[in-house]
């Protein structure tokens, strides 16, 4: 079967309910402007957002925000910022110890399309994805750029094509 083929298949399961997890040290709901343009995109596209939560940069709050939505209905759990290389960015760290597959061509096409908009900053990114306990995980800067450029580019015109990968006979 080809892509369209699978795309098609993946579209008749219908919307994807999403989990999102804010990792900052300084966000609050009100100023998760990252974590809001992640629902908002993710709505209009016609899918359900189950679970939210902001956690701080610290390795066990977000293993535990993993395990958590991994065990409830989301079917890709979305994580934005802490992917960068100052000490207290550890997202990528947690999530690549835990992720049982990885989809590297996620990290790559991200910092390629970034290379586009920032230049040779686009390196410093450590933008992830792979799979988790059955789970979609994507790991995202925390920049509302960023945010928008994965979201529009990469996953959302193949949210469900993944989601469907995992649960495909």
């Amino acid at each position: 079967m080809g892509v369209n083929v699978h795309r098609q298949q993946a579209e008749s399961q219908g919307s994807v309910p999403i989990a999102i997890v804010t990792v900052s040290d300084t966000r609050t709901p009100e100023t998760d402007v990252s974590g809001r343009l992640i629902r908002e995109l993710a709505e209009a596209a016609g899918h359900v957002v189950v679970d939210y939560r902001i956690v701080r940069d610290e390795p066990d709050q977000v293993e535990q925000a993993l395990d958590d939505f991994a065990a409830g209905l989301a079917r890709v759990i979305i994580f934005n910022g802490g992917t960068g290389i100052s000490r207290r960015d550890r997202t990528f760290d947690v999530l690549s110890r835990r992720l049982e597959k990885t989809l590297p061509g996620f990290g790559e096409l991200f910092r390629m399309l970034s290379y586009q908009e920032v230049g040779a900053a686009a390196m410093l990114s450590r933008a992830t994805a792979g799979v988790y306990r059955d789970r979609i995980v994507v790991s995202t800067p925390g920049s509302p750029n960023a945010v928008r450029l994965a979201m529009e580019k990469l996953l959302l015109p193949e949210i469900q094509h993944l989601a469907w990968e995992l649960v495909r006979t």
